[in-house]
C-alpha cells in the first residue's frame, strides 16, 4: 500500500527561544541506539530521473530505487522514506514495485538544498536515528555491504557515522570531505573533526590532510550515513536563519562534529555516480560483474572487444 505524506515541506522558521533547547546527545554512555528507519533523497533537479532507471542484477530487472531500498532493508531497517519532487510520487511508487508497501514518499516543495531535502523527512524520522542514502548513487560491495557495516558501527558506538573513501584530489568538486583522528586499534575508523562541502584543492591541503592517507587523496563521503536526531536539530537551526539559501548537509555535520562523537568509516566497496558521464552504463557493468552471472557478462564483453579489434585491423 502506497503511503504518501500529504504534509508539504516548506522549510522552517522558528524563534531563537524555541531553538534554545539542549541538543539530543547520543554519544558513549547514552541509551542503546537502534536504526529502524532510512531516508533516501531523490528530489534534486538533476537527480530525479536517475533512481527510476532500470538495471539488471543476476538476470532480474530492478530499478535503482528498488536496489537502494533492498540495501536499506538488508541492514534490518523496517521503514523507508523517499524524498521526491512534488508530483513524482506515483512514478516512484511504481519503481519501488513490491517494496512500495514499506516506503513513504515525502515531497520537497522547494529547491532548498540537500540539507533541506533531509529535513523534509523530519515527521517520518521523529526522535529516532536513521540511515541515509543518496538516490543518484549505486553502491557495490564484494564483502559485507557498506550499509550493514555502517549501521552496526553506529549502533555499537551509539553515535552518528558516515561512510568515507579515499578519493583523488581531482574529484573533490563532487563530494563533501572530512578529516579527523584515527581511532586506535580500529582499522579505517576516524573521529571526525572537520567537514567541508566540495573543498578546493588548496582548502583540502590546508585543512583535510589525514595521516596515513596517500598524498593527493582525501576522505570524501561515500553517500551512506547513519545520523542521530541531532542532525535534524542542526539542520533546523540553519534553515531558521533569516533569508537562508540552499542548506548543505556538510554545514550541519561540521557543527555535529563539534558537539558530539561523530565517526567516519572507510568503505571498501565502490560507489557509482549515476549522473556522471556514462554513469548508468558503468554502474550496470559493475553490478553485473559482482553478481552470479559474472562469467557470462565477461564472455560477452570479451567478444565485443575482440570484434572491435578485428574490425579495426580490417580497416587498417
Amino acid at each position: 500500500m502506497l503511503a504518501v505524506v500529504t504534509e508539504r515541506c516548506r522549510g522552517w522558521r522558528q524563534s531563537p527561544a524555541d531553538l534554545g533547547g539542549a541538543l539530543r546527545s547520543h554519544g558513549r554512555g547514552a541509551s542503546k541506539l537502534k536504526v529502524r528507519k532510512a531516508v533516501i533523497t531523490a528530489a534534486g533537479a538533476n537527480q530525479r530521473a536517475l533512481p527510476l532507471q532500470t538495471l539488471i542484477h543476476d538476470g532480474v530487472e530492478k530499478s535503482v530505487l528498488g536496489i537502494l531500498i533492498e540495501q536499506a532493508l538488508t541492514a534490518n531497517v523496517g521503514e523507508v522514506c523517499v524524498v521526491v519532487w512534488p508530483g513524482d510520487e506515483a512514478r516512484y511508487a511504481q519503481a519501488a514495485g513490491s517494496l512500495a508497501g514499506a516506503v513513504r514518499f515525502v515531497p520537497q516543495e522547494r529547491p532548498g538544498g540537500y540539507g533541506h531535502a533531509i529535513y523534509c523527512a523530519r515527521e517520518f524520522i521523529g526522535n529516532e536515528p536513521f540511515l541515509h542514502l543518496v538516490g543518484d548513487h549505486l553502491y557495490v560491495s564484494s564483502a559485507t555491504p557498506g550499509v550493514q557495516r555502517l549501521v552496526e558501527l553506529a549502533e555499537g558506538e551509539s553515535c552518528s557515522a558516515s561512510g568515507v573513501q579515499p578519493t583523488r584530489e581531482s574529484l573533490l568538486p563532487r563530494y563533501g570531505a572530512v578529516a579527523g583522528r584515527r581511532v586506535p586499534g580500529r582499522q579505517g575508523l576516524y573521529r571526525v573533526e572537520t567537514v567541508i562541502e566540495k573543498p578546493t584543492p588548496t582548502e583540502a591541503e590546508q585543512r583535510l590532510m589525514v595521516p596515513g592517507i596517500r598524498a593527493g587523496y582525501y576522505l570524501c563521503f561515500f553517500g551512506i550515513h547513519v545520523f542521530t536526531p541531532t542532525v535534524l536539530d542542526l539542520l533546523g537551526r540553519l534553515l531558521a536563519q533569516q533569508d537562508a539559501g540552499p542548506v548543505t548537509l556538510s554545514a550541519a555535520l561540521a557543527e555535529l562534529a563539534r558537539q558530539e562523537q561523530y565517526l567516519a568509516l572507510e568503505d571498501t566497496g565502490k560507489r557509482y555516480d549515476l549522473g556522471a558521464r556514462y554513469g548508468l552504463l558503468i554502474a550496470q557493468l559493475a553490478l553485473a560483474l559482482s553478481g552470479r552471472e559474472r562469467d557470462e557478462v565477461l564472455s560477452h564483453l570479451l567478444e565485443l572487444l575482440a570484434e572491435r579489434e578485428m574490425a579495426a585491423h580490417r580497416v587498417s
